[in-house]
């Protein structure tokens, strides 16, 4: 039984934060060149002298609104709900400008909230940027994109974190990407020349549910083959527009099409959960794998490389998590239909030092949608963990 949460009134409070930030193109729709606006909202509890503060923040979504960040500041925790440079539109998100974003809010926290500890809530989409933000604050490295464009990680004194969150995380968005591909298609500007033999929503295609091994196997070698065909495409593209314009950054958008087609949301007894069979939590699959609105449907070159490629991509979890030192809980919830136990097990075998706990939720599924209860159980582990760690004392 859920032990019952001491409840808190919280006051909402939006805030901005504003800078000039030097690129050589103008990223964002509107507003005027080298200037970054990024949106937040500071959930506050009534009365709380709190000094550790939870900041949540997805690269392209707004979770303000979510039942996690809204639970958690319920319990008396203080929230920091943090929108990018990009909100609701990643089709040109560069995750490294992102870690920058994240590292306004974490500098804000500190200096003019008053907050001594921060730890990093880093729910879905937003698992993998926290790991890649502390990652590169405690070991910075970067001073370029995957695409080679500037982008100085190295001196941008990214403050570390106290702590990190991993909740109904993913291993990184080019990692599901890469397994939600739809490994049939075989001509990218022609989405339905597909190879029978793969097509998981064709009727007559004999490799049905329950799937054989040799089958998965086969479907995602043919997924990465794609996501690096794609890659080739976009290194090839990039070079042919620098030659023909060196002193000047063109770029090209393109449609990715069939972006919804894991076999797991076919097959429940592919990475095996308690999600409901045929269902993913965007909806039908196979309507959602050619939807306007699908993962990744729009990409410039840039982002691709830096988002979306399999290879190319450095927001990997798993491999972020080996270079971190501070303490870990990973929370699962049995019943995701968005980010299944594999994406939890790499996360958690990535975190190389032992200070890291896994707490498992049975029967939540990826939002907590309709269900408070095991919403409160997440928050009460999250509040024992920070108890343990004293966070809830500093």
């Amino acid at each position: 039984m859920t032990t019952p949460l001491r409840r808190f009134n919280f006051d909402r409070i939006p805030f901005y934060l504003v800078r000039k930030e030097k690129s050589a193109f103008k990223e964002t729709y509107g507003g005027p060149e080298d200037i970054v606006v990024s949106e937040g909202q500071y959930l506050k509890p009534a009365g709380s002298e709190a000094k550790t503060v939870l900041v949540f923040m997805h690269p392209t979504g707004l979770l303000h609104l979510l039942p996690m960040p809204n639970a958690i500041a319920a319990a008396g925790i203080p929230v920091l709900c943090c929108g990018s440079r990009y909100p609701h539109n990643d089709s040109g998100l560069i995750m490294e400008k992102v870690i920058l974003d994240l590292g306004e809010y974490v500098k804000y926290a500190h200096e003019k909230l008053g907050f001594t500890n921060v730890i990093l809530a880093g729910w879905s989409g937003g698992g993998s940027l926290s790991m890649f933000y502390q990652s590169e604050a405690e070991h910075p490295s970067i001073t370029a994109t995957p695409a080679g464009d500037p982008c100085d990680i190295v001196s941008a004194g990214l403050i570390p974190a106290q702590g990190v969150l991993q909740m109904a995380a993913h291993a990184s968005r080019a990692i599901i990407l890469t397994e939600w591909l739809d490994a049939s298609i075989v001509d990218e500007a022609d989405p339905y020349n597909r190879d029978p033999g793969l097509d998981l929503y064709d009727p007559a295609n004999p490799n049905q549910p329950p799937y054989s091994a040799e089958f998965l196997e086969r479907y995602s070698a043919a997924q990465i083959a794609r996501s690096r065909k794609i890659d080739a495409w976009v290194r090839d593209q990039l070079e042919t527009l620098r030659r023909r314009s060196p002193n000047a950054p063109l770029e090209r958008s393109f449609v990715v099409h069939g972006t919804m087609a894991d076999p797991r949301w076919l097959d429940p007894k592919v990475d095996p959960n308690d999600r409901p069979p045929g269902r993913s939590f965007l909806g039908d699959p196979k309507v959602v794998n050619m939807m306007p609105a699908g993962l990744a449907r729009y990409s410039s070159l840039r982002s691709w490389l830096s988002q979306w490629s399999y290879t190319e991509s450095r927001a990997n979890g798993p491999l972020c998590a080996g270079q971190i030192s501070v303490p870990v809980l990973v929370v699962q919830n049995s019943a995701d239909d968005g980010c299944t136990p594999s994406h939890t097990r790499r996360i958690f075998e990535g975190v190389r030092h032992s200070d890291k706990e896994l707490y498992l939720v049975r029967g939540a599924n990826h939002y907590y949608m309709g269900q408070p209860d095991k919403a409160n159980e997440a928050v009460g582990a999250v509040l024992d963990w920070m108890g343990r760690h004293r966070f809830a004392d500093a």
